[in-house]
């Protein structure tokens, strides 16, 4: 396969899919009306509820879902060949995940904002709320102790990632500040925004952290502390302040990356070194059920589902907004899966090359990718070092963007879940700070490792209960189920196979003495 026919086929996949199947569900099924309310408009208070325009909502959600997990996960599902992988991030996408983020965002639109845990009390029952939010706040927990050591481990290691970050975050308060209260023209703002970002990126490459903070530049502890603290401004500050504007910023620098490795593919156009297929049993697993929680974000991920109804949908200026801002953004983020899996194709000379970077203890996907868009960005005259460097912040900004609505959505899941019990927890700050605690402590003590084998289900599982709702409502609207309810079925019986699967493993290698106790 050559990497430029690849780029082609994924086009049509998003030409197909958003011009032509999502308009005619979006036309038939789900019927946005222009004139309707929206919560943004109705309850706007300036904290979570704010109209935004789509073309900043836009960049928005797709900083938003679009976390490492894309980049991670096509990778990872390339040790079956790149075939299985490029096949769910197409199929995916067009049967499961665009429906999914959009529907997500329109019920939640059409009842008042609700999260899903107001949406599975109407709905359902009282009791399903409580079980769902419970499990919304401990994978959330989960998400973010896990990105936590991530962003918090590749900062103590890849010190010129962190000029670049400091840079990001500069620029995106800087775009909130002009959009709101200065009022300038989103074209200005955006130009001198990511102008900083870029320099930001471009000079830690030169000045890397070690530089200024000495041996302190080494401490994942340190780094740590400054991720959650990071977080906790996107989690407590108004939306509009912080968590927006530094998504939108963080999009073009994304944006960016995206579009420098499509043109090295076009120029360059280098063939896959891979092989097509490798095995269907491989160390992860079989093919079915773990390729398909193991490549999440690009194809469907249950993420989306919480930042499109407990975020973008109380943004949203226009229901027929819906449409391009979350659907859009999908079709956009499996081009970005797409992207991490061209580059982990064509990095090495071959499949041996590639396992070795893949051996635990290896530099893994984020190494992977590095090498793969330091070798695509080669082909339209970026050095070597720089395309590597840029490829390293990119895995750090896909992160920790992402980490922040992760603590913003813990916060309101604190609130919703025991505010009524425990009222003081219904303060955004002591919320945040709670949320942010635990996550460290995660972090600190290694226990998420023990979790994260179980996170691609969970995730998934999510996705299911999601479009569980969303079936539900269509039901009381006395609509085709058909869209949502197949990609429903078939979602819970993988993910629940996986779960099986790797609880069955994990007990095993417990039970053989494999896993440490406190490590």
């Amino acid at each position: 396969m050559n990497s430029l026919v690849a780029f082609a086929l994924g086009l049509i996949v998003v030409f197909v899919g958003y011009r032509m199947y999502a308009g005619w569900v979006d036309r038939r099924v789900m019927q946005p009306d222009p004139k309707r309310a929206t919560p943004a408009t109705m309850f706007m208070d300036g904290v979570d509820f704010i109209p935004t325009s789509k073309n900043v909502l836009f960049g928005y959600q797709f900083k938003s879902i679009a976390g490492a997990a894309p980049v991670v996960g096509a990778i990872m599902a390339a040790q079956w060949g790149w075939l299985p992988a490029m096949l769910w991030l197409f199929g995916g996408v067009l049967l499961f995940g665009w429906i999914h983020d959009y529907s997500s965002a329109l019920i939640s639109m059409r009842n008042e904002g609700m999260t899903f845990g107001g949406l599975s009390h109407r709905l359902l029952s009282g009791r399903a709320r409580l079980i769902l939010l419970a499990f919304i706040y401990f994978y959330l927990l989960l998400i973010a102790g896990a990105f936590g050591a991530i962003v918090s481990g590749l900062l103590a290691k890849q010190g010129a990632a962190v000029l670049g970050l400091l840079a990001l975050t500069l620029g995106g308060v800087l775009a909130g500040q002009m959009i709101y209260r200065w009022k300038r023209d989103i074209v200005v703002t955006s130009i001198v925004t990511v102008a900083i970002a870029v320099g930001g990126i471009i000079a830690g490459a030169y000045v890397p952290a070690g530089k200024f903070l000495g041996s302190l530049a080494g401490s994942q502890t340190l780094w740590a502390v400054a991720t959650f603290f990071f977080c906790y401004l996107g989690a407590a500050l108004p939306i509009w302040r912080f968590a927006q504007p530094v998504n939108y910023v963080a999009f073009y620098v994304v944006f960016l990356g995206l579009i420098g490795g499509a043109l090295g593919a076009v120029v360059g156009h280098p063939s896959f070194t891979l092989p097509v297929f490798t095995a269907p049993v491989i160390a992860i697993g079989p093919i079915w059920p773990m390729l398909f929680v193991t490549l999440a974000c690009g194809a469907v991920s249950g993420w989306h589902s919480l930042v499109s109804s407990s975020g973008t949908a109380r943004q949203l200026e226009k229901e027929t907004d819906a449409k391009p801002v979350a659907a859009g953004s999908m079709f956009a983020e499996m081009l970005l899966g797409l992207l991490a899996l061209v580059a982990a194709a064509v990095a090495f000379r071959g499949q041996a090359e590639y396992a070795e970077m893949m051996k635990p203890g290896g530099p893994g996907a984020g190494g992977v990718f590095a090498v793969g868009m330091g070798k695509l960005l080669g082909f339209i005259g970026l050095p070597l070092a720089l395309g590597q460097t840029f490829a390293a912040v990119l895995i750090v900004v896909l992160a920790i963007t992402v980490m922040q609505l992760v603590l913003r959505f813990m916060r309101i899941a604190t609130s919703e879940l025991v505010g009524d019990v425990l009222p003081p927890l219904r303060n955004v700050h002591l919320a945040s700070i709670v949320a942010a605690g635990l996550a460290f402590l995660l972090v600190q003590t290694g226990w998420w490792q023990y979790l994260w084998v179980l996170f691609g289900g969970a995730n998934q599982l999510m996705a299911s209960l999601a479009l569980l709702l969303v079936t539900v409502w269509l039901v009381t609207q006395h609509r085709s189920i058909v869209f949502t309810a197949v990609p429903m079925i078939f979602m819970f019986i993988t993910t629940i196979g996986a779960l099986a699967f790797t609880a069955y493993q994990l007990l095993t290698k417990v039970m053989q003495g494999k896993v440490a106790g406190g490590a």
